[in-house]
């Protein structure tokens, strides 16, 4: 793996969940560009069921509709993991946390209390205007 810009070679592993990836069209955010001010070398990671969650999102029609579109041209730029624990998504991005020990980047308020109770760091949208990272 390549260094960071400031030489070294850890990479933060950092789980991005939908809304996460529609921050950048709700809020004209550059999530990726302010992942790397906050906590420098990282590497961006989604699970298979936010790509379909993103998927399904912009077949409709809106805000929504469109801020799911752009989230999906985000994900090409990161890395697809799988997650085997869980029903529910939310259920998978706590297991494959916890079990990988990496950040979550989500906006949803249950999941990041969930993720916060098990000590799991958690980056999240500050006054809409920055990121920030939540600990317990």
């Amino acid at each position: 793996m390549a260094p960071d810009r400031d030489g070294s070679p850890d990479r933060v592993a950092v789980l991005l969940d939908t809304n996460a990836l529609m921050i950048p069209a709700r809020f004209r955010i550059d999530i990726f560009e302010e992942l790397r001010n906050l906590i420098g070398a990282y590497e961006p990671l989604i699970l298979n069921e936010v790509r379909a969650e993103l998927e399904g999102l912009a077949r409709g029609r809106g805000k929504d509709a469109a801020a799911a579109r752009y989230g999906l041209m985000l994900a090409e730029k990161c890395t697809v993991v799988t997650a085997d624990d869980g029903v529910s998504v939310d259920d998978r991005i706590v297991s494959y946390a916890k079990a990988h020990r990496c950040m979550v980047f989500s906006d949803d308020r249950a999941l990041r209390n969930r993720l916060l109770d098990l000590q799991i760091p958690v980056i999240s949208l500050i006054g809409k205007k920055k990121l920030d990272i939540l600990r317990r």
